[in-house]
């Protein structure tokens, strides 16, 4: 058990970018009067930080900027709430497989320099569990890399957590991609380019896996920066991830935010965003190389993981199954007694989801 609690954190995870990325994401935006003091004093400390990032670019300079990847990376995409975490923490039993920790999302920029000193006092603070749904937290684990990303470069969508009034912008151009400039692709595709050659580094994988549901509007892109990545899209009960969604933003965005937004709003977001990024996944799917994209539904992930692993690697082609599959077993099998958040769907919800996402209930057949 960490010293502080989630929802009642001083500062947010802004505390690791660098200055240039702090300026830039909160520059002409409203800081609301209850949070000033956060603001404040997530600034300071960005402040105080940053200028050990240029330390670690040094190293990264020298030792791995010019280093190609041995492989293209394997995506695990789908809305938030669609298992992805789970598929994730699963998939990175397999030492061959490098991906972004924890504490890199908090702190990218102090990876190469500084990373035992910082890790332990992340380690000390942070609480032993994700508050929504009890999944474990601890430095080291698997992370997806979006809230990396947030603190590496201004062009991503998590910079909702912080400014949720413009979590509609933030989703059309970085999101979707939809109305995002040439120069800021340039910067997203250098920038992630960087974090994945750090966390191979950091993990000693050999192919970067990735679980970043932002990433499942970003597919065509992706596969122009990596013409043989393996992709695996999860689909869930839509009626869960509506009710698994609005609780996890809404308790996520607490210590992060520094706009107030209302539940409504949030709820009228998730609504219209989930929607956007379904079409636009299925508008860009064709662009994956026939062999490179498997769909799954979580459920059947869920019943029997061990068999649907085998299967994914088998027809996506990745190596290292067999001598992985000691460590997936273990993992597996220590999550049977796992106690999952039960939701039991009102008439609102039903309503709510059987009006916005109908298309997502027929095609992948789902019913209450």
């Amino acid at each position: 058990m960490g010293l502080l609690e989630f929802n009642k954190l001083p500062i947010n995870t802004l505390v690791g970018a660098d200055w240039k990325t702090f300026k830039a994401i909160t520059a002409g935006r409203e800081i609301d009067a209850a949070y000033k003091g956060k603001y404040r004093l997530t600034k300071a400390v960005c402040r105080l930080l940053s200028p050990l990032a240029s330390l670690q670019d040094r190293r990264y300079e020298k030792l791995l900027a010019d280093q190609p990847l041995e492989h293209d990376p394997v995506f695990i995409l789908g809305h938030w709430r669609s298992g992805t975490t789970f598929v994730h923490n699963v998939f990175s039993c397999d030492k061959h497989f490098g991906y972004n920790t924890t504490y890199q999302t908090v702190f990218p920029h102090l990876m190469m320099w500084g990373q035992p000193f910082f890790k332990k006092n992340m380690s000390w603070l942070m609480p032993d569990k994700r508050p929504t749904d009890n999944m474990e937290l601890a430095v080291d684990l698997p992370q997806e890399e979006e809230f990396a990303l947030s603190n590496m470069m201004p062009y991503t969508y998590y910079n909702f957590w912080f400014l949720p009034k413009y979590q509609q912008e933030y989703a059309d151009k970085y999101l979707l991609f939809d109305d995002i400039t040439d120069a800021e692709l340039k910067v997203f595709e250098e920038v992630f380019t960087k974090l994945i050659k750090i966390s191979l580094w950091n993990t000693q994988g050999t192919q970067f896996l990735s679980k970043n549901p932002p990433h499942t509007g970003r597919v065509k892109e992706l596969v122009k920066m990596f013409p043989n990545a393996k992709f695996i899209y999860l689909m869930r009960n839509p009626y869960t991830v509506f009710e698994s969604t609005r609780s996890f933003f809404t308790n996520t965005i607490q210590p992060l935010k520094l706009q107030d937004v209302s539940n409504e709003q949030l709820e009228e977001n998730i609504l219209s965003i989930y929607a956007k990024l379904y079409h636009k996944y299925e508008s860009d799917k064709k662009f994956i190389p026939e062999g490179n994209l498997m769909e799954v539904k979580f459920e059947d992930f869920e019943a029997d993981a061990m068999g649907m692993t085998e299967n994914i690697y088998q027809s996506l082609s990745i190596p290292g199954f067999a001598e992985a599959r000691s460590d997936i077993e273990k993992y597996v099998g220590g999550k049977k007694g796992y106690k999952k958040n039960k939701y039991k769907y009102d008439d609102r919800t039903i309503r709510l989801v059987e009006e916005n996402w109908d298309f997502a209930l027929k095609q992948w057949d789902y019913n209450l």
